[in-house]
């Protein structure tokens, strides 16, 4: 499989650790240079941060407007309207980055795997699926993709994966109600979700990475 191209922050030292973050849609890797620049990781020891970029596709809810994009939207009503074809590819993706972390010395046990609204529904959908336990997900305002296949095809290796999920209380675009949901349905199928809100909208907030950062640390410990 074709890798997406990735910006990569790598440490001096020799990595003992990998976190890959999947950007939004029409956004780009590079967009979460900042947020892996606030992240302290210290503590574990040199982390190399993956940031892969999307393939430019036509998005449906968009116009068929070309951007960045892990797969289509189809209409605004996520959970009824899902482009399944596109969300398999970009577990596929996904998961072809986890392997191209192992294959250059990463545990998979040590590598994170972590997104962002679109980004976020490719983390869950693959990260639950993957065949090698991983150190965990963490998922910010986002949702559950194909979530009723969700108990069939996860995978023994991650059956209690730590997650880490987070939304805006005030997100116009993905709402809080689909973030609940998909933090209710994982656990509900006994995944140990830690889950956050802040007073924000479709974003990033500084309190959200402090309580990234620290679940980091733990995961990684």
């Amino acid at each position: 499989m074709l890798l997406p191209d990735t910006i990569e922050l790598c440490p001096a030292a020799a990595p003992v650790a990998s976190v890959i973050v999947l950007h939004g849609l029409g956004a780009d890797g590079s967009d979460f240079l900042p947020l892996c620049d606030e992240l302290d990781l210290t503590a574990v020891g040199p982390v190399r941060f993956v940031m892969p970029r999307a393939p430019v596709r036509p998005v449906t809810v968009n116009g068929g407007y070309r951007m960045r994009a892990w797969y289509d939207i189809l209409g605004n009503d996520l959970a009824r309207r899902e482009d399944e074809a596109g969300l398999r590819e970009a577990l596929r993706q996904a998961q072809a980055l986890i392997h191209r972390e192992v294959a250059r010395g990463i545990p998979s046990q040590r590598i994170v795997l972590a997104g962002f609204s679109q980004g976020c529904a490719v983390t869950l959908l693959a990260g639950l699926r993957h065949p090698q336990r991983l150190a965990g997900l963490a998922g910010l305002s986002g949702y559950l993709p194909l979530a009723e296949t969700t108990a069939a095809e996860a995978h023994e290796a991650n059956r209690r994966l730590p997650i880490f999920l987070a939304h805006g209380r005030q997100d116009g675009v993905v709402s809080l109600a689909r973030g609940i949901a998909a933090c209710e349905t994982l656990g509900a199928l006994g995944y140990p979700v830690e889950w956050h809100d802040y007073p924000m909208e479709h974003s990033v907030c500084i309190e959200e990475i402090a309580d990234l950062n620290r679940w980091l640390l733990q995961a990684l410990a």
